[in-house]
């Protein structure tokens, strides 16, 4: 792990960059980084009617995008090289309608020399309902002296 660690402005700056560009993380340019550093990141946005199913409600694969991006940020936050996943799991609790609020809450539990276990809770802003919960597993050896962000 690296020995410096990075604030939240630098990874407000890396997804901002991420949503800006042409690839597939542009999907997440709704989120808002609210907080978080010290291997934390907090988050908010609107469910809108591009992020819903065909049952009217808050679509996995994004939810999924969601927890894959936003737990990247928080081992980032710590200083850590974003990795590469290794597994990614989703549990869903209940459906996020069009206009909801959700936070986003994601934590670093552990990053070792070469992996990063991280947590995502995605809940309802209105009532605390939660909504998600995920994590995943990262493989984090790589030369520190070769980023570039």
């Amino acid at each position: 792990m690296a020995s410096k660690k990075l604030g939240m402005d630098v990874v407000k700056q890396i997804c901002e960059y991420a949503s800006g560009t042409n690839g597939f993380d542009r999907v997440l340019r709704m989120i808002k980084i609210t907080g978080g550093g010290d291997g934390r990141a907090l988050g908010e946005f609107t469910v809108a009617a591009e992020h819903l199913n065909r049952q009217g409600t808050l679509h996995g694969g994004l939810t999924a995008t969601i927890v894959d991006n936003c737990t990247s940020y928080a081992l980032i936050s710590k200083g850590s090289h974003p990795g590469v996943t290794a597994n990614l799991n989703v549990t869903y609790l209940a459906p996020a309608n069009l206009g909801d609020v959700l936070e986003i809450d994601c934590n670093t539990v552990r990053a070792g020399k070469k992996m990063a276990y991280l947590d995502c809770i995605l809940r309802r802003k209105t009532d605390g309902k939660i909504i998600a919960m995920g994590g995943q597993v990262k493989y984090i050896q790589f030369d520190k002296e070769k980023l570039d962000f």
